[in-house]
């Protein structure tokens, strides 16, 4: 097994992140990772590690400045994800990509992004806000990309799509009730008309959130070929890892 480090990171002195790295100098590539509407959690600290493991740098943003929630308690992560904007969040990013890139043990040039649930949303954004940092995105069931109206009251997403550079990957359960088959639709017609790369993958028998095996909706045979096909993407999109 990869040996890997993990730390916070004071990204600046309002924002840090968690960040795992495989041991060595490297260079390695990088990859940023959008949350759920939890917090940085033992799940987002777990999935950078094995990100780290299979070669990659990887740091979290804390978006939430500290408050994690339980899975339980949903009510309070979604009044706390819609106090978010999408600016600032960029913004974070953005700083995140820049803090990176002052590391010596990162690769040089574009950088991954991935991300789960509301942070499946803003990989989609970043795709285009920051298309001059990614080379890869994947997003899994992000929901607010492309609904009739969003519960939520984001805006959709589908006017950022001819600004997006680099080839993208969207992966969804049929069992989600919260992004309909309708929606899938509607954003590949959006990056098809664009003439973008991308692939959209659907799972059967998979709920929102399958990928998270801290929930009751994780499903283990979804969540590990999805998974398979998110580092394949990364691989491809950041090219052969040293």
């Amino acid at each position: 097994m990869t040996q890997i480090h993990s730390q916070w990171l004071d990204i600046s002195a309002d924002l840090r992140a968690w960040y795992a790295q495989p041991a060595g100098k490297g260079p390695f590539p990088a990859v940023l990772v959008f949350i759920e509407a939890f917090g940085v959690n033992e799940h987002f600290q777990d999935v950078a590690e094995r990100l780290a493991r299979e070669g990659f740098c990887a740091v979290v943003p804390d978006l939430y400045h500290g408050r994690v929630y339980d899975y339980a308690d949903f009510g309070s992560a979604i009044g706390h994800m819609k106090t978010l904007r999408d600016t600032q969040v960029m913004a974070e990013a953005r700083a995140t990509l820049e803090h990176l890139h002052s590391r010596p043990e990162i690769r040089p040039g574009r950088v991954g992004v991935i991300g789960f649930c509301m942070g499946g949303r803003y990989t989609f954004m970043a795709n285009a806000e920051l298309a001059d940092s990614i080379g890869v995105a994947v997003a899994f069931y992000g929901g607010g990309i492309a609904p009739e109206k969003d519960p939520a009251g984001r805006q959709p997403l589908l006017h950022l799509v001819e600004s997006m550079q680099a080839p993208i990957t969207l992966l969804y359960g049929t069992e989600d009730s919260s992004i309909l088959p309708e929606e899938h639709g509607r954003i590949a017609t959006a990056l098809s008309q664009a003439k973008k790369r991308y692939n959209l993958s659907v799972f059967p028998d998979a709920p929102h959130g399958f990928f998270s095996d801290r929930r009751d909706s994780y499903r283990e045979g979804p969540a590990k070929k999805a998974w398979q096909i998110a580092l394949q993407q990364l691989r491809e999109g950041l090219g052969a890892l040293g």
